[in-house]
């Protein structure tokens, strides 16, 4: 521990977005330039971009990318995922949370800084307008303290029109993600009055974005999210987080006062927090509100430069690496985690390939016993259900495996609609002759177009001889 979290660890006692009063205290931070802002706002162009444009790429038809919570339907990349599928499904999100644990664990928070929307979409959009409307930081500062006038008034009033109109945006979009872009079409042309519950959805989402963007802001990180405070599990002394060398920057001081030989690197010109869209410093060390944006080793390091001091005073590093000078080391609870990480990713990947179109379940219905035929026959009666996963009609046939009988689909012949679930019932028939048992064992072959999609194993309930 430095010098100077040992004089002062007041920070401890509250957190950045709260001031002595116990009120709100607004962060206006300043606007970031460097290596690492360029690298963001590249990787945020093109997640927004993959946001916005895949509800409108469709494949045959269909879309590419849908998560219909309401209906159950997912379809990720192409692929169709139906309940029938819910623990495949399952397996994926507990892959990905294992994937993001490790992350974390060997990154800290990178992925709050690169990839969550929330900051996405507030640090490279909202707050990118702010700038162009009122300007950098002193000047929000000085302008969120003026009296209210005509150009406050109209800077403000078109700050927070475009924030609606881009709220709207996201809205509709984040609703097309849901129910496809053809439904979303169809409410946006259509009249109200047909599709009222869409409408009310387009305008609730405006207002949950445009209140979380406007307003709540860097609060929904802090506050909000859990990822913040699962750091204190997931994050040890070699997990390589934003980190400030306390060791090289130690004692602070002006630069005036640089002569004296016994102060470190550290200007205390305060740049990184100015910069830090949370309001932290990063030199008291790794706190919950750190969202890993990289704000301010950018910062940093363009001082480092102006003083003739080698950059990196703010980098990524861990803890241990700091106070060794060594480099990154692969810790038991990294191993662990790539260990959990790689059996899932097998499983994941042996069942999605054997995966089937789809499903077919046949068993013999509840409570009935079997039937006595003529010419000397005894049936069972089954029940049939089979789900589609694809976009394309499928015909269903079935027949016996190495068995005399006969197979009778009642009522109709199963020929499955697009994603469509078919529930109907069977009739097997055996010559008596042919029964040993009184539970004969069975096997069902399913043929698609001619060709054995399926084997399905049953019983088939007969008298006993």
């Amino acid at each position: 521990m430095s010098a100077q979290e040992t004089e002062d660890v007041t920070f401890r006692d509250t957190i950045s977005i709260v001031n002595k009063e116990g009120g709100r205290k607004w962060i206006y931070p300043k606007s970031p330039n460097g290596r690492f802002t360029i690298a963001r706002t590249i990787v945020s162009t093109l997640l927004v971009g993959f946001l916005f444009a895949m509800p409108f790429i469709k494949v045959k038809g269909h879309p590419y990318f849908l998560l219909n919570i309401l209906e159950r339907k997912f379809i990720i990349f192409g692929t169709v995922f139906v309940p029938q599928d819910f623990y495949l499904f399952g397996l994926i999100m507990i892959t990905l949370f294992v994937s993001l644990f490790l992350v974390t664990a060997v990154f800290g928070r990178i992925f709050c800084g690169w990839v969550c929307p929330q900051t996405i979409f507030l640090e490279m959009v909202f707050r990118k307008i702010e700038y162009i409307i009122e300007g950098d930081y002193l000047r929000q500062i000085a302008l969120a303290n003026s009296e209210w006038n005509l150009s406050k008034t109209l800077k403000k009033g078109l700050k927070y029109l475009i924030f609606f109109i881009v709220s709207f945006l996201i809205a509709n979009i984040f609703l097309a993600w849901i129910i496809g872009i053809d439904n979303l079409w169809k409410i946006i042309n259509e009249p109200v009055s047909q599709h009222l519950t869409g409408f009310i959805s387009i305008l609730a989402f405006t207002g949950i974005f445009y209140f979380v963007f406007a307003w709540f802001r860097e609060q929904a990180c802090i506050l909000v999210c859990p990822y913040g405070r699962l750091q204190s599990v997931l994050l040890d002394k070699n997990s390589v987080v934003i980190a400030y060398d306390y060791i090289r920057g130690e004692p602070r001081g002006k630069l005036k006062n640089k002569k004296n030989e016994n102060l470190g690197d550290c200007i205390d010109c305060k740049l990184c927090v100015n910069v830090c869209p949370t309001g932290i410093d990063i030199r008291n060390g790794t706190q919950l509100e750190c969202v890993n944006c990289t704000a301010c080793i950018d910062a940093c390091d363009s001082i480092m430069d102006k003083v003739s001091r080698p950059r990196g005073l703010i980098r990524y590093d861990s803890m241990e690496g700091i106070a060794t000078k060594t480099g990154f080391k692969i810790t038991p609870r990294v191993i662990g985690y790539s260990s959990v990480l790689a059996v899932l990713l097998i499983l994941v990947t042996y069942l999605f390939v054997s995966r089937k179109d789809f499903d077919v379940n046949i068993l013999r219905t509840p409570g009935m016993l079997f039937q006595n035929q003529p010419d000397n026959k005894v049936s069972n009666m089954y029940n049939l259900k089979v789900s589609n996963k694809t976009f394309d009609e499928v015909p269903l046939d079935f027949k016996l495996q190495g068995v005399e009988g006969e197979i009778k689909i009642i009522e109709h012949e199963v020929n499955l609609k697009p994603l469509e679930i078919h529930e109907g019932t069977l009739l097997i028939s055996l010559p008596k002759e042919k029964i040993k048992l009184t539970n004969t064992p069975l096997k069902i072959e399913v043929y698609s177009d001619g060709k054995l999609t399926d084997v399905i194993s049953t019983s088939f309930l007969g008298p006993q001889n």
